[in-house]
């Protein structure tokens, strides 16, 4: 079955009759939900978004706000056994959460593909990294296997591990952190897919390793002009890399803005909190860092109310709404969505006079 085939499928069998959307990845309404003992686990609820060829969005947020389980739900990767996935993803005009799994196993690694956190344990130990890319290449191309080595050993030095034609028949083992997520960007990238998705990619990593992977991301992207998504909790890495930034809590977004406008005008509590959680280089900071009080609430039993209320010094400005009322993502300024009960004044003045000059 050819693209266009797949994609006249795909879209005759959307949910709902949905409509064809106009951005290259399309997620609307995304719930991940898993069923335990304990009760039912809302990892992504309600979560919405867009992203463009050509362009990087940021999902930041603490452990276990759903940034991984979003990455994993795009990919379609979750046993459907074990997970209720609903909501609509759209790839270049093809739904993924009313597919097939075969369907959706056809656009990873030729569509789509993913750059895990940890490539020792994400590659597998008892093959060679060359003969783990030539797979992936060969799944999606009808080559030999000595025209697949030759495109591994290819992108092996173009994401410039040395000796590639010697380091092609090393196991995993044999590579250092650093040079083993450059394998594992070169395995994603061997059949140069439109969606890239690095989660955490640079988290065990020294810091000038993770200076010159994100270089490399860099100019990949702009080589292949592919989407990117990038999964961390280190705003650093986020401002270095990305055109927009999502902010998650509680399994939903509650800030989506340019990097600009979340860096410099911030309009959440909860981004605030990150913000001031950062270590600062470029200038000499007059106070201690900033922690956000309390812990990441339990996706079992959220709070009633805004899911963030618990730690927010501001919910009692709202009058007990953050309590009782979950506050809707909306559009505040242009291209600026937040989700809190705050007034806009009243937030912008609370950055401008008590926030900022802290930082």
């Amino acid at each position: 079955m050819g693209d266009k085939e797949l994609r006249a499928e795909t879209l005759d069998g959307a949910p709902g009759g949905a409509k064809a959307p106009t951005a290259f990845l399309e997620v609307r309404d995304l719930r991940i939900h898993f069923p335990t003992d304990d009760g039912l686990v809302k990892s992504v609820d309600g979560l919405s978004f867009q992203l463009e060829r050509g362009r990087t969005l940021g999902i930041v947020g603490e452990s276990g706000s759903g940034k991984s389980v979003t990455s994993l739900g795009i990919l379609g990767l979750h046993n459907r056994r074990n997970a209720n996935v609903s909501g609509e993803i759209w790839l270049d005009g093809q739904e993924i959460v009313g597919s097939s799994p075969d369907q959706v196993r056809r656009l990873r690694g030729r569509n789509m593909a993913m750059i895990f956190q940890d490539p020792l344990s994400s590659m597998h130990p008892f093959y060679t990294v060359g003969n783990q890319i030539i797979e992936a290449y060969r799944i999606h191309n009808d080559v030999s296997k000595k025209v697949a080595r030759k495109h591994a050993i290819d992108m092996l030095g173009r994401v410039g591990i040395p000796q590639p034609d010697r380091r092609v028949d090393d196991y995993p083992h044999q590579f250092s952190g650093g040079m083993r997520q450059r394998a594992m960007i070169a395995m994603s990238l061997s059949c140069d897919p439109e969606l890239l998705i690095a989660d955490e990619p640079t988290t065990a990593l020294d810091v000038t390793v993770q200076a010159q992977i994100l270089d490399l991301l860099r100019d990949l992207q702009e080589e292949f002009n592919s989407a990117i998504i990038m999964i961390t909790h280190d705003l650093g890495v986020v401002a270095e890399l990305a055109d927009d930034i999502l902010v998650m809590y509680g399994g939903r977004c509650v800030e989506y803005a340019a990097v600009d406008d979340v860096f410099h005008r911030p309009l959440h509590p909860y981004t605030w909190g990150l913000l001031g959680s950062m270590p600062r280089l470029d200038r000499e900071r007059s106070e201690r860092l900033l922690p956000i009080k309390g812990t990441p609430p339990s996706l079992i039993n959220l709070p009633s109310g805004c899911a963030f209320n618990p730690r927010c010094v501001y919910s009692e400005l709202n009058d007990g709404r953050s309590e009782t009322e979950r506050p809707e993502l909306e559009e505040l300024e242009p291209g600026h969505r937040v989700a809190c009960h705050l007034p806009l004044a009243r937030r912008k003045e609370i950055w401008d006079n008590e926030i900022r000059p802290k930082l």
